[in-house]
């Protein structure tokens, strides 16, 4: 068996959530190459595992021994790239064809999440998407590895499709000023050699046992029956694709996904539209999980007595945090302010106050990001008109709502509501 009949059989005729063009890409490198052998350019175990894309923590030894699957730092961070395209199996192409298996991260995952010196991960993330199969089943394990340490998903890149249903799982999801994010959606691709093959005088025939058993064989065109029925198998992966990050991301709707068309969003625009929860950099997320362990590790009792002169030292550093907590308390409100009080906001109030709340973006970073997205409502409509066009309606004992007003969009839609005793019914 070659190394491209290996990728073929993971590509041909299967549910895949992965980027279009890199699909695109995979089907015209395996056009007329299907025959090349690469039997001899299968790796070893050690090179099977794709590396993360920076020179960060060691691979240390387990108490049995052996070299973890995973790096750390000198704070307990484990490192887990989520790097390529992705397969259910067959990690053993990975250093070579750019993929990792999700045999592969459920394992890595599995062990940090129960490995007592690592206080959190982060999934390097940089991935198109891959097989459906597998996908939904790494997002059980990264959800249950979250339920018990900090596990940030770090969009450096590409974090699409089944990369995305995986990160979507973590606690948080962190995207560079760059990165791309999204691509909620199931593709299939089917081949049909039938032409070629009559060209070359090949005439292919199958003998079979069942009416199904050669359903979509690339060795004639697709039926209607055999299109519709493969169009329902991806329907359904899709609606395990939808329920899956609705499940992570609490904040987005089933329809506020299916809303997004498979989409894709680049950096604070993910953000606005709930996909992350923050714009930042593996560096400043690798630096607040090394704090929060080093917090950990400090708490823990040491067996010596306060002094005095401890308790007082103590006591001005405590009152030091205090201070510089309330001015950063003060210019945060500032910046909340002055985003959604921006002109951009008055026709998309919803992703404006989302944007302010989530990131830490500037009001003149805001103003770009909110002028490319679609407008929410029209200058000087109500809260109904708000709620009406997001899929919501208010209760009829509830009072008629006005314009809302600078303070009250700064509070938030719920803060709003629970002043006047109303809520919102979905």
């Amino acid at each position: 068996m070659t190394q491209l009949a290996h990728i073929a059989d993971r590509v041909l005729n299967r549910p895949l959530m992965i980027l279009p063009d890199k699909l695109s890409l995979i089907a015209s490198v395996l056009e007329g190459r299907i025959g090349i052998d690469a039997a001899g350019l299968k790796p070893d175990h050690d090179m099977a595992l794709p590396d993360a894309s920076r020179f960060v923590g060691t691979f240390e030894e387990g108490a049995d021994g052996k070299r973890k699957a995973y790096r750390t730092t000198a704070d307990g961070v484990a490192v887990i790239p989520v790097i390529g395209s992705l397969v259910n199996r067959g990690g053993w192409l990975g250093a070579i064809s750019g993929i990792t298996s999700y045999e592969n991260l459920k394992f890595q995952v599995a062990a940090a999440a129960k490995d007592d010196s690592v206080k959190a991960i982060i999934l390097d993330m940089d991935s198109p998407g891959g097989e459906a199969v597998g996908a939904f089943e790494t997002a059980d394990v990264v959800g249950e590895a979250a339920q018990v340490k900090p596990v940030y998903a770090m969009a450096t890149g590409l974090c699409c499709s089944a990369a995305y249903a995986i990160a979507s799982a973590s606690t948080k999801i962190i995207t560079s000023k760059s990165s791309v994010i999204g691509s909620i959606g199931v593709v299939l691709l089917h081949a049909d050699y039938s032409h070629a093959l009559h060209e070359r005088g090949v005439v292919p025939t199958l003998i079979h046992a069942g009416k199904k058993k050669v359903d979509g064989t690339p060795y004639k065109p697709l039926t209607d029956d055999v299109k519709a029925s493969l169009k329902t198998e991806v329907e359904n992966f899709n609606s395990l694709f939808v329920a899956t990050v609705a499940e992570g991301r609490p904040s987005l709707t089933a329809d506020a996904i299916l809303a997004m068309e498979a989409g894709t969003y680049i950096g604070a625009a993910a953000v606005a539209v709930g996909l992350a929860d923050a714009v930042g950099s593996f560096e400043s997320v690798l630096a607040d999980l090394s704090a929060r362990a080093q917090k950990i590790i400090s708490n823990k009792p040491r067996g010596r007595l306060m002094t005095d002169q401890n308790m007082i030292n103590r006591a001005d550093h405590e009152a030091a945090i205090a201070q510089a907590r309330g001015e950063a308390t003060v210019a945060e409100r500032a910046r909340i302010k002055s985003v959604t009080s921006l002109e951009e906001a008055k026709c998309r109030p919803a992703a404006a106050l989302n944007l302010a709340l989530t990131t830490f973006v500037s009001a003149a970073e805001a103003k770009t990001v909110l002028a490319g997205i679609e407008m929410e409502v029209t200058v000087g409509a109500s809260w109904d008109a708000i709620f009406e066009r997001r899929g919501m309606s208010v209760g009829n004992s509830a009072p008629a709502l006005q314009q809302p007003g600078a303070g009250e969009i700064a509070a938030g839609w719920d803060a709003v509501l629970e002043s006047r005793g109303m809520k919102i019914a979905r």
